[in-house]
């Protein structure tokens, strides 16, 4: 991993992106307990993130002290998330991999019948495997759990077309020096 963290330093707006993403995730696991029955998304940026979902802005705000916390104090387990995008792209990926492969070479119609049965077992060969290539590229790729240099600056409520929505701003802690 030495050499992603390598391409994190050129590109900075990435890394602070990563964090995001992964406060973003934490603060929607928290949410989520809280209140169960509310469909929730979110999305990050350079800036920060979106929550998406009509919760009370008092909520969010508790939500995401209480995910900054607990990614600071070593959780970084609530950085990965099921439902993130990351997953759905890992698994997709590989179905489409896997039909692109099964279908291989195969010209004519009645040949790719005949490759039919073998593009649904790597098409469900690709279901069991992008879980946890997604949680892998969430860990390595798409989030950093590592938040000791943000602060949370502000959560406003706003809206997203016709849904209600939080945009939570964050920058960067200046350490202080003793």
């Amino acid at each position: 991993m030495a050499s992603l963290e390598t391409f994190w330093r050129f590109f900075p707006f990435l890394g602070r992106t990563r964090q995001h993403h992964a406060l973003e995730h934490a603060t929607l696991h928290i949410l989520s307990r809280r209140y169960p029955d509310k469909p929730l998304a979110g999305h990050s940026d350079a800036r920060g993130f979106w929550i998406l979902g009509a919760v009370p802005t008092e909520a969010v705000e508790q939500a995401v002290a209480e995910a900054l916390e607990r990614l600071q104090r070593g959780e970084h387990h609530l950085a990965l998330h099921p439902g993130c995008g990351t997953n759905y792209l890992a698994t997709g990926g590989l179905a489409a991999l896997a039909g692109l492969l099964g279908f291989a070479g195969a010209r004519r119609w009645r040949d790719r019948w005949d490759r039919f049965p073998l593009v649904v077992f790597l098409s469900m060969l690709a279901l069991i495997l992008g879980r946890p290539l997604g949680f892998w590229l969430q860990r390595a790729v798409t989030t950093d759990a590592n938040v000791h240099d943000l602060e949370v600056v502000a959560v406003r409520p706003t809206r997203r077309g016709r849904l209600p929505a939080h945009r939570v701003i964050t920058r960067p802690v200046t350490p202080t020096v003793a």
